[in-house]
């Protein structure tokens, strides 16, 4: 503890100004717990009984309090409450041209405009299987007793990646070794990874149209110059990619992201063809490739890869939970150097419990159990929101095919983007969380669209969730046949 005693007076008295000068300005809160007085004696190289003078002068004035058994806290009563944290300042001119592309890129007003709703439809968030929390604990007390407490292998510990390399090989159709793994804390880390490794500022990295905006946003922090490739019903338009070969071509073929589509096996054969002559890489992102229904799955972009040119992601963020931190990247041979180089100067290595713990979960085949849960349950929801919107929306939303993943995407052609936007702002006053598809592409789309995820809600809330839905669409309705005899005057 802070204290700077003041040298006036007895050692007590300084002490105990001091600390009444902490409580009082805030720097000690209300119910913080004060160390205990052999342990302050020590810091501050007084006696014991100087500091137990002290602690009795304040507990007398109402400074504090003793709680038996447990120890000496600040008083509710005559402490400040904790100040309010300050807006980071925006005065000082960024430093460096990623500091200034970070300013940009990023805007920490977002997520606070999608809190507190009762029905939140965000997408990505896994909360699914309500015995996770404690067959995970179980692993990570088994992890605690069984991992060295040391530096961990920067490229993750061998077992995790003999795991992932056993799981690849099952449920995705990648064969690979353990010597090409490199464990990372997510997604987001394996695009800064790929962009410090493989682009220089103003390179070129080709993005699906619409796309994942948490990698348009990296990407171009690091200055590269992104071109933005329609995608369709096959996903991304191989055909659209620019004829000199961009560095990086990034894609999410088992279930595009955010329109949803699989990028189709003729693609993926062109697109394996255009790196190979093109030379370039392909980011291949499979953030929930595991979690496919009633179709059956078509092989990783990795598993077709006879040139080396594919840069495979994958994550447990989404068939685990975000708090969890960790992915991996099955890396081309000749790059295997360079992305480990990059992973040591950026943290040395992903934290070696939590790898542990993993690795034990799919060892002794907790994973495949809790991913059969998952996607059972997921499916049941799916249908259930889809159902839902059948019901109380009809025809006026077009539901995209929905086959895989954690959210769908509906498109409202009836309406206009000033509609949507009326309708989303509604649904929050209402309670329910929407989010519309637009910021996934740099220009908004002809057609407005909403993203829906299903996997935070129940099925009783999903069905409450869409009939809540038809209402705001109705109320949307109402308003424009409103102002439809005014425009009819007007006309």
């Amino acid at each position: 503890m802070f204290l700077e005693l003041d040298g006036h007076g007895p050692h007590y008295s300084q002490l105990t100004r001091a600390m009444k000068s902490a409580i009082l300005s805030g720097r000690l809160v209300a119910g913080a717990r004060l160390p205990p007085t052999r342990a302050l004696a020590e810091e501050l190289g007084v006696s014991r009984i100087t500091v137990l003078t002290a602690y009795e002068q304040l507990r007398a004035e109402g400074y504090i309090v003793g709680r038996v058994g447990s120890g000496s806290y600040v008083s509710t009563s005559r402490a400040e409450p904790m100040p309010p944290q300050q807006a980071p300042s925006r005065s000082i001119t960024p430093l460096t041209r990623y500091a200034k592309r970070a300013r940009q890129l990023v805007d920490w007003s977002i997520p606070a405009r999608h809190r507190d709703r009762r029905l939140d439809m965000q997408y990505g968030r896994p909360q699914v299987n309500p015995t996770l929390g404690t067959l995970w604990g179980r692993e990570l007390a088994w992890a605690a007793t069984h991992t060295r407490l040391e530096y961990s292998n920067v490229q993750g510990l061998p077992v995790l990646r003999e795991q992932i390399c056993d799981h690849l090989a099952r449920r995705r159709g990648i064969r690979t070794s353990p010597d090409r793994i490199l464990i990372v804390s997510g997604t987001q880390q394996a695009i800064t990874l790929a962009s410090r490794v493989l682009l220089d500022e103003g390179d070129e990295v080709a993005i699906e149209e619409p796309h994942y905006f948490s990698a348009w946003q990296q990407f171009g922090a690091h200055g590269a110059s992104l071109l933005a490739i329609p995608t369709d019903q096959e996903g991304l338009v191989c055909s659209a990619l620019p004829k000199q070969a961009p560095r990086l071509v990034m894609v999410t073929p088992s279930h595009q992201f955010p329109a949803g589509p699989t990028l189709s096996m003729a693609r993926r054969q062109e697109l394996l063809r255009y790196a190979r002559i093109g030379s370039c890489w392909i980011m291949e992102d499979d953030y929930d490739g595991e979690l496919r229904y009633e179709s059956p799955p078509l092989p990783a972009l990795r598993a077709l890869d006879d040139d080396d040119r594919v840069i495979y992601v994958g994550t447990y963020s989404k068939v685990m939970f975000g708090a969890l931190r960790l992915g991996y990247m099955v890396l081309p041979e000749v790059l295997c150097d360079d992305f480990i180089n990059a992973k040591y100067l950026c943290d040395r290595g992903s934290p070696a419990v939590q790898q542990a713990a993993l690795a034990h979960f799919m060892e002794n085949g907790g994973f495949d159990r809790h991913l059969r849960f998952m996607t059972k349950e997921l499916n049941s929801r799916r249908r259930e929101l889809i159902a839902g919107l059948q019901q109380h929306a009809g025809d006026r939303v077009r539901i995209a095919d929905a086959h895989a993943g954690m959210h769908i995407t509906v498109w409202l052609s009836a309406y206009d983007h000033a509609q949507v936007d009326a309708l989303i702002a509604d649904a929050h006053e209402r309670g329910l969380g929407l989010y519309s598809i637009a910021p996934h592409y740099q220009k908004p789309p002809d057609v407005p669209g909403l993203i829906l995820g299903y996997c935070g809600l129940s099925k009783a809330q999903l069905h409450e969730a869409t009939q809540l839905f038809g209402e705001c669409l109705d109320a949307i309705d109402a308003a424009a046949r409103e102002l439809s005899p005014t425009r009819r005057r007007r006309a």
